[in-house]
C-alpha cells in the first residue's frame, strides 16, 4: 500500500491575503461594518448573549473542528444559533397568549417552552454549523432543521463575523504603515478570538467591573453593559490589541493609537480590553488605572454608576 494522503481540511484556507484589496475598497467595507454593527447594537434582544454559553460555543468549536471547516465558519455558526434561538423563543412565548394569567401559569408556559427547545436544541445547532459551512462553500441542498432555521431568521443569515472586522481592521492597520507580522498576528488574532467565545462570561464580568469600579454591579449596570458584550467592533479592536501586546509589545502603544483612530473606541477602552484577556490568560492583579482623555464613547460611558 502506498502512503496515505494526508486529509486537506474541507474549505479551510491558508489565511487572508493582506494588502491586496485596494484602500477604497477597505474604507468602504469598514463603514458597512461599523454602520452594521451600531444597527445591531440599537436593536440589541435583552436576550443577547443568552445562546453563547461556553459548552454552546465548546460543542459548536468541536463540530467545526471534526468536520475541518474554516476559521470563519465557527464564529457564523455561533451568531446564528443564538440568533434562531432568540427567535425562536420569542415566537414560542407569543404563541401561548400574552401570559398575563397567574403566575403559576407563566411557569408552566416557560417549563414548557423550554422543555420544547431542549428537544431539538443539538439538531438546530448542527443545522447550523451546517448552514455556515455552506455560506462558506456556496452550497444549494438544504435539509428539513436547515430551513426551519432559515425561515425563522426570514433567510437573512449573512452575518458578519468578529473575525471579518478583525480581518479588515489588520488590513487598514498595514495600509496605514503599521510594520506587523501579518500572518502570525493573524494566526493569534484567530486563537484570541476563539478564546474570547470560550471564556466570554469571565471576559466581560472582568471589564465590567473595570468599568463601574466596583465589585458587585447592578441588575441597571449588567443590563446597560449588554451593548458593550455584543459590540463586534470592540471586541475585534480587543483582540488585535491583545495579540500585538504578546507578539510585537514594542508597537503595542502605536497599534492602539491606530485602532483608536480608525474605530473611535478610545485607547482606555481598548486597554481595559486588553487587560480583561491578558487576566484571564494568565491571571492578575487589577492594574493602575489610567484614564484617558479622549471623547469617544468608552465602555464605562455607556453605563450610569452605581447608586
Amino acid at each position: 500500500m502506498g502512503s496515505q494522503v494526508p486529509l486537506e481540511p474541507r474549505g479551510r484556507d491558508s489565511g487572508p491575503v493582506f494588502s491586496a484589496v485596494a484602500p477604497e475598497i477597505i474604507e468602504d467595507t469598514l463603514i458597512h461594518l461599523a454602520t452594521e454593527n451600531e444597527q445591531y447594537l440599537s436593536e440589541l434582544p435583552e436576550q443577547a448573549g443568552y445562546f453563547k454559553e461556553t459548552r454552546i460555543v465548546e460543542f459548536i468549536f468541536f463540530l467545526s473542528e471534526k468536520w475541518h471547516l474554516d476559521q470563519s465558519t465557527r464564529y457564523q455558526a455561533v451568531e446564528l444559533l443564538e440568533r434562531f434561538m432568540i427567535k425562536q423563543v420569542e415566537q414560542m412565548c407569543d404563541g401561548r397568549g400574552s401570559a398575563k394569567g397567574r403566575d403559576q401559569g407563566q411557569r408552566s408556559s416557560w417549563s414548557s417552552v423550554r422543555d420544547q427547545i431542549t428537544k431539538t436544541f443539538v439538531l438546530r445547532l448542527v443545522s447550523c454549523v451546517q448552514l455556515a459551512s455552506k455560506l462558506s462553500l456556496h452550497y444549494s441542498e438544504l435539509l428539513e432543521s436547515e430551513l426551519a432555521v432559515l425561515n425563522a431568521l426570514h433567510f437573512h443569515i449573512s452575518v458578519s463575523t468578529p473575525l471579518a472586522y478583525v480581518e479588515l481592521l489588520l488590513e487598514v492597520l498595514g495600509y496605514n504603515g503599521c510594520l506587523l507580522p501579518a500572518k502570525p498576528l493573524h494566526q493569534l488574532c484567530v486563537q484570541l478570538l476563539d478564546f474570547c467565545y470560550l471564556t466570554r462570561e469571565t471576559i466581560y464580568d472582568t471589564l465590567l467591573k473595570i468599568a463601574i469600579e466596583n465589585s458587585t454591579p447592578s441588575k441597571l449596570q449588567i443590563a446597560k453593559f449588554l451593548t458593550v458584550k455584543e459590540d463586534f467592533m470592540l471586541l475585534a479592536v480587543g483582540v488585535i490589541s491583545t495579540g500585538v501586546f504578546i507578539l510585537s509589545p514594542g508597537h503595542w502603544e502605536q497599534v492602539v493609537e491606530h485602532l483608536n483612530c480608525i474605530t473611535g473606541i478610545t485607547p482606555q477602552s481598548i486597554l481595559e480590553f486588553s487587560y480583561a484577556v491578558v487576566r484571564c490568560i494568565v491571571g492578575s492583579t487589577t492594574p493602575e488605572q489610567h484614564r484617558g482623555n479622549c471623547g469617544a464613547k468608552s465602555p464605562e460611558d455607556r453605563i450610569p454608576p452605581q447608586k
